[in-house]
């Protein structure tokens, strides 16, 4: 059982990493989320994973220590309050900026090659003007 759930916070971590790399604030704050979720999930595991064992001492003669649990449940409540937050920030910023991208470089790109474009069209627009002045001049 625990080299599954090894594997299991293995693979949430690594997909963690792997969308906190990405240029996309959105993808960052779920690979965030997800590498929250895994050291949770480790923490869990830290006080030891033993099944139909009881929470409270006494009551049968092997027990889940309670010091983690407390731990993961207060990181969840911290975890969705920081995920909701970095939601809020991340829309209000796509709302400014136009562009959910990381360093802005992706809003640059579309903006230069709306601009050559917007140009392009521009000077085509100029010499068919111009041609048409030459005929009727």
């Amino acid at each position: 059982m625990e080299l599954i759930f090894s594997i299991a916070v293995g693979l949430m971590a690594g997909c963690g990493v792997f969308l906190m790399l990405r240029g996309h604030t959105f993808s960052i704050i779920m690979g965030i989320t997800l590498m929250s979720y895994a050291v949770n999930l480790f923490l869990f595991a830290s006080g030891g994973l033993a099944l139909n064992s009881a929470a409270v001492l006494g009551e049968s003669d092997s027990y889940s220590d309670p010091l983690p649990q407390a731990l993961v449940l207060t990181a969840i409540v911290i975890g969705f309050a920081m995920t909701a937050f970095a939601l809020i920030l991340a829309i209000k910023a796509r709302a400014d900026l136009g562009s959910d991208h990381v360093n802005g470089s992706e809003t640059n790109a579309q903006n230069s090659d709306q601009r050559s474009l917007d140009n392009k069209v521009a000077r085509r627009n100029d010499n068919s003007n111009n041609n048409q002045a030459k005929r009727t001049g």
